[in-house]
């Protein structure tokens, strides 16, 4: 079996979340679907990391349960040094808001709330005051600070991807996950969110994972994990547009 893991037992101070022989299973009997069959993968901090894979190949699972949107059949997932099926509800909930961001293909923006009110959102529900320097420093990366009155009707998709984008970087997560967040871009738009994660990552020390098909996505990040089947099947550093599409065709993606 392929991971994208360091040798077990070894762990690292930079590691911002790992799976670990992670199992999903949805449904029962013959109808069960093993979406993730023995993921072990590691995602360090401050690097910006692709998971690819074909259709089904189990790859939103995978960022699901490393994000606690869902939970595992088997195996572990850990942030940090905390593994997550150790927490109940309540704390998962808390770790979520505190610890991760994430953006969705779908903005998930809330309709009667203005841009900055979206973006300050997670700090609002957890009652903390953000952090001024550091949201004005997301603010302005995202460029959209004559925009921060408006609604989302008021935006293009672009700018409430944008938005989205700096919702999940607001409080300063340690780990921002994406599920295909250029999907309902056109490409001028897509390009300026992936160069915004980059900065974000060299520029900031984020980390973040994020789920494309796109190989052009793929090629700004500093790694990418293939998956196939629900498995683990290569990895690649510093790669390439070019250098994903011909890997992925030899998945069948």
């Amino acid at each position: 079996m392929v991971t994208a893991a360091r040798p077990v037992g070894v762990r690292a101070a930079d590691t911002a979340a790992r799976a670990v022989d992670a199992v999903k299973v949805y449904g029962s009997g013959e109808a069960a679907v093993r979406a993730l069959d023995g993921v072990t993968v590691d995602f360090d901090r401050a690097k910006y990391t692709a998971i690819m894979g074909p259709s089904g190949s189990g790859k939103s699972t995978l960022l699901h349960c490393m994000a606690g949107l869902d939970r595992l059949t088997s195996g572990q997932v850990f942030i940090g040094e905390v593994d997550l099926a150790s927490l109940h509800e309540k704390a998962l909930t808390r770790l979520r808001r505190d610890k991760i961001g994430f953006v969705f293909q779908a903005y998930n923006l809330v309709p009667t709330l203005t841009a900055l009110e979206n973006i300050t959102l997670p700090m609002d529900i957890a009652g903390r005051d953000p952090d001024r320097a550091w949201l004005d420093t997301v603010i302005d990366t995202i460029g959209i600070r004559d925009r921060l009155g408006h609604v989302p009707s008021q935006l293009s998709g672009g700018q409430q991807q944008r938005v989205a984008a700096g919702r999940a970087l607001s409080s300063r997560p340690e780990i921002v996950f994406a599920d295909e967040p250029t999907g309902n871009l056109d490409s001028k738009s897509g390009a300026e969110l992936l160069e915004f994660l980059q900065r974000a990552v060299r520029e900031f020390g984020q980390t973040i994972v994020m789920v494309t098909h796109d190989p052009v996505a793929a090629g700004y990040a500093d790694r990418v994990v293939f998956l196939a089947d629900g498995r683990i099947v290569d990895a690649m550093e510093a790669p390439t547009a070019e250098r994903v599409l011909d890997r992925m065709k030899t998945l069948g993606g």
